[in-house]
């Protein structure tokens, strides 16, 4: 989709008054803006293995009213126990058959926009959240009160079908108030001919508070994927983050961490698994910005086919911010010749009382395990399936809502199998 096609299709959304007219000055501002910077190309630093040709090359349309459901949609296929969900569908927010647990209070992009008087945040890290901020369509926000214990996870599912080529931008903003609890699950499903998702999340966790946020994309084989994550995280708070992904012809996962507040800790886990001709993309910064902080990233990937994987991951010590622990850990499994990884950790610290750590590795099954299983009397199949299982349990392990814990782990046996 070239900058023209973008540029009409904008002036489109201006023309539309369901578009929430009311942000349209925000919304010029984000895509001039965009227009100045332009698409990343692969001479940018952290875009250098990632060609955005085809996603500039096919021209998406903005998903308006005729491509919401012209029926309450079937989510059946999607039920997990134990939580409740939000639907948006083709960028639509379907509040009819959307709910929250208790202490989890719901609004829609507007009546989130009329609190915040029109004053959204918004980054600009990337020339794809200024694409976000001009193209937002579905804003959802979830605001959790002081000192609130929300028993139930939530989860927020995306579906995304139909004969159109369309883009959605959907915006999630994720408000936890101080000494709260929230566990919140964002799902990518859907059979779309021809689509570009480009969302962008913003949490912000303040003292005392624990966020535990799964996301799983499974989107159709035909969708350009982009993730924008933008979380602020203050004194004494705990984010877990869990990313299981399979879907996507290519996608692209902007994850933006910062650590403003002593004690604060972050622990980031993704699963990448792709295959044919797929391309995963996983960029990860981590600001600490605060003495007595913590992180880590545990990263895998498993490539089949002529598929392609990349792992950027960056973490930032400020001067003043000692005392500080961060690792990061990327291991990527090959599972044919014709696959490729492209792996590159980073440490930027400026700061002399540290322990961080990084490290790559990159290879192939292990031919001497597989033998030994297939001596054992375990036939072939089987024993790949157990140690491509064994070699990616760890990143999901931690999750401690069970019933999605179990979901992904059948997804993730389904696929390797």
């Amino acid at each position: 989709m070239s900058l023209t096609n973008f540029q009409n299709e904008f002036q489109k959304l201006l023309d539309r008054k369901y578009f929430s007219p009311e942000l349209h000055p925000v919304r010029k501002d984000a895509f001039s803006k965009f227009e100045a910077i332009g698409f990343p190309t692969q001479k940018w630093e952290n875009w250098r293995f990632t060609n955005l040709s085809a996603l500039k090359e096919n021209h998406y349309l903005i998903s308006e009213v005729k491509d919401a459901p012209q029926k309450t949609p079937d989510i059946s296929n999607y039920k997990i126990e134990g939580l409740q969900t939000i639907v948006i569908y083709n960028g639509h927010f379907q509040q009819d058959i959307s709910s929250v647990p208790e202490g989890v209070q719901l609004l829609t992009g507007s009546e989130y926009n009329e609190l915040k008087n029109n004053q959204l945040n918004h980054s600009e890290k990337s020339p794809f959240d200024l694409l976000n901020t001009a193209f937002m369509d579905s804003g959802v926000c979830l605001i959790v009160g002081k000192n609130t214990i929300v028993g139930t996870p939530v989860r927020i599912l995306f579906i995304s079908d139909g004969d159109s080529s369309i883009m959605v931008n959907p915006r999630l903003h994720i408000d936890i108030e101080s000494g709260s609890l929230l566990t919140f699950i964002e799902e990518y499903v859907g059979n779309a001919t021809s689509l570009f998702q480009n969302e962008a999340v913003y949490i912000t966790i303040e003292k005392n508070s624990e966020v535990e946020h799964i996301r799983i994309q499974s989107s159709s084989e035909n969708t350009h994927h982009m993730a924008n994550l933008h979380v602020e995280q203050f004194e004494d708070s705990q984010y877990n983050f869990y990313q299981y992904e399979d879907g996507g012809k290519f996608s692209r996962n902007n994850i933006y961490v910062d650590l403003n507040g002593e004690n604060s800790e972050c622990r980031i886990n993704c699963l990448s698994l792709s295959r044919g001709t797929q391309h995963l993309d996983n960029n990860i910064v981590v600001n600490h910005n605060c003495p007595h902080t913590d992180s880590s990233q545990i990263v895998k990937s498993v490539l089949f086919d002529k598929s392609t994987g990349v792992f950027n991951g960056r973490t930032v010590v400020q001067k003043d911010a000692q005392k500080i622990v961060a690792h990061q850990s990327n291991k990527n499994l090959l599972l044919s010749k014709s696959a490729k990884m492209n792996s590159n950790p980073q440490l930027e610290i400026y700061a002399d009382d540290v322990k961080c750590s990084h490290g790559s590795t990159t290879g192939q099954l292990d031919d001497d395990a597989l033998f030994y299983f297939q001596s054992r009397g375990i036939p072939k199949n089987e024993a790949f399936v157990l140690l491509v299982s064994g070699f990616v349990i760890e990143v999901m392990e931690k999750i401690k809502f069970e019933p999605i814990k179990n979901y992904i782990d059948k997804k993730m046996n389904t696929w390797i199998a």
